[in-house]
């Protein structure tokens, strides 16, 4: 018979699983056969200067993971001293451990370098509203450091109707959305890139690319050949196993229209 603790924040959940730990790169040995989970909750003493923004660059999370797991601190101003939780704990999502995995549900993605007994594991900013992400099977087609950004008709209609009117060409540089270096998919339209701005990254975003912090994108580009397959899912509950116990990793599940659902809000952790 299974044993029930009461639904809370994913985060906090997990942070009773395990202790703090001062690993900041999020490369984890994977489980051994039977076993699901990696990594452990982190507890740090922020900084006066520090953000979430900050912290989510430095630790591989996202913004909104920052938020669940540290609820009622200032996002922008902790507070020198101040308790924050880092939710470096995961549940591997289902299915094939190899190549890239991108759970939409999460706005995270994982990655199985062939030949080794690793996974690492980094936050994404996904398709917002209107302008969702795929679901499906593809491969890594083209890879291209400091890419040119060539705008798209509809997106330069809509910065048109904002009164951001784009170039037909952004050069490679600070000011250029992809950032640093693509990725080419086998669906078309849509890319593996960088950012220009470290804020959006572990949200809904962008216009259905998969956009990731800077330093992760380049260290995937060291690691990820062309012919890799993307495999792209969204899964709001993960089920895993560690120890003999059953968990489960519940997240806030996004509709067609990219509104959150009203069930299961919170985190629902199962032991066995």
């Amino acid at each position: 018979m299974l044993s029930r603790i009461p639904a809370v924040t994913r985060c906090l959940s997990l942070a009773a699983l395990c202790a703090a730990s001062s690993v900041h790169a999020l490369e984890f040995p994977l489980p051994p056969p039977g076993e699901d989970i990696v990594g452990q909750v982190q507890v740090i003493k922020a900084k006066y200067e520090d953000t979430f923004a900050d912290l989510g660059t430095q630790y591989d999370l996202g913004y909104l993971e920052m938020i669940a797991a540290n609820p009622g601190v200032d996002p922008w101003l902790p507070g020198a001293g101040k308790d924050i939780v880092l939710p470096t704990r995961f549940i591997l999502p289902p299915g094939p451990r190899e190549g890239i995995v991108i759970n939409l549900a999460e706005y995270r993605m994982y990655y199985y370098p062939k030949g080794q007994n690793v996974v690492h594991t980094y936050p994404l900013g996904v398709g917002r509203e209107g302008w969702g992400s795929p679901i499906g099977v593809t491969k890594v087609t083209a890879k291209t450091p400091n890419p040119t950004w060539t705008p798209p008709a509809s997106i330069k209609a809509e910065h048109a109707a904002d009164g951001d009117p784009l170039p037909d060409v952004v050069p490679a540089g600070p000011d250029n959305p992809l950032g640093p270096f693509k990725f080419g998919l086998g669906l078309s339209g849509y890319l593996i890139h960088g950012s220009n701005k470290k804020f959006g990254i572990g949200m809904r975003t962008s216009h259905g690319c998969f956009r990731m912090y800077n330093n992760n994108v380049l260290e995937l580009a060291d690691m990820a050949p062309v012919g890799t397959t993307v495999r792209i899912i969204s899964e709001p509950y993960k089920f895993g196993i560690s120890g003999g116990k059953v968990y489960l990793e519940a997240h806030t599940p996004v509709d067609d229209l990219g509104n959150p659902s009203v069930v299961d809000k919170h985190t629902a952790v199962i032991n066995a």
